[in-house]
């Protein structure tokens, strides 16, 4: 029987709770104008950032630890991303969410099925190296750029960002708005650098030691990490309308 990674639920369950919070927060000081300039802060920017970078991260550890089950997880959190897209359509259509992280996930999932035959063979080591060096090169693609927007290294083609079947892999056409973006480039290239650390962490007994510690109450959210996230912005949005309707 493979052993239970408390502490990688207790660091999921962690970024659960930022996560409720943060969003919370985005509707006060967003959605219902309380501090407009809140979401344009460095601060801000980190914060989010640290959670989206974490879940991604785990769920690409984890690809390994659910490998028989990951066709109809992929699957799942597919329909629950396409439902968290229709009833934010219909509750708030300013913020609607289109490709976001479940469905990213979900995708992500789905296509290391096809892509471990190949990254099963990479060295782990040189796969996490690899994996951040893409993952930093399309950082800003979305911007029509190879590089950090500052700092370019090659601009793409316009007609990449002119088809909205191009949109879930990382080129936005004109107008697209979506208040949870996460397109597979170059969010993939961080969920590969999960998938590849599985291995480090098998091949050393004390990082295994170390991620077997529970974290009290955390390690349990993080078990329940994907209910949590899907009830909480119906929450915070029924809070929001108690305190400011």
């Amino acid at each position: 029987m493979k052993k239970r990674f408390y502490l990688i639920d207790g660091i999921r369950g962690l970024a659960i709770v930022n996560m409720v919070l943060f969003h919370f927060l985005y509707d006060v000081f967003i959605l219902y104008g309380r501090q407009p300039d809140w979401y344009g802060r460095t601060g801000t920017f980190l914060w989010q950032q640290g959670i989206c970078w974490t879940f991604i991260l785990i769920s690409g550890l984890v690809w390994h630890l659910g490998r028989k089950g990951n066709l109809k997880r992929g699957l799942i959190l597919n329909f629950w991303g396409l439902v968290v897209s229709v009833v934010t359509l219909i509750a708030e259509p300013q913020a609607a969410v289109w490709f976001g992280i479940l469905n990213f996930i979900g995708c992500a999932v789905l296509l290391m099925i096809l892509a471990n035959r190949v990254f099963c063979k990479i060295p782990p080591v040189a796969g996490v190296i690899g994996s951040m060096i893409l993952f930093f090169l399309f950082r800003d693609v979305q911007q029509g750029v190879l590089g950090l927007a500052s700092h370019p290294l090659a601009v793409l083609p316009e007609w990449l960002y002119q088809s909205r079947i191009l949109t879930p892999f990382g080129f936005p056409f004109p107008g697209f708005r979506s208040s949870d973006y996460f397109p597979m480039l170059p969010w993939f290239f961080l969920f590969s650098a999960g998938y590849f650390f599985y291995p480090i962490l098998q091949s050393s007994r004390k990082l295994q030691d170390v991620c077997s510690v529970r974290i009290p109450l955390l390690s349990k959210l993080g078990t329940w990490s994907i209910w949590i996230y899907l009830i909480h912005q119906p929450v915070a949005t029924g809070i929001c309308m108690l305190l400011f309707r």
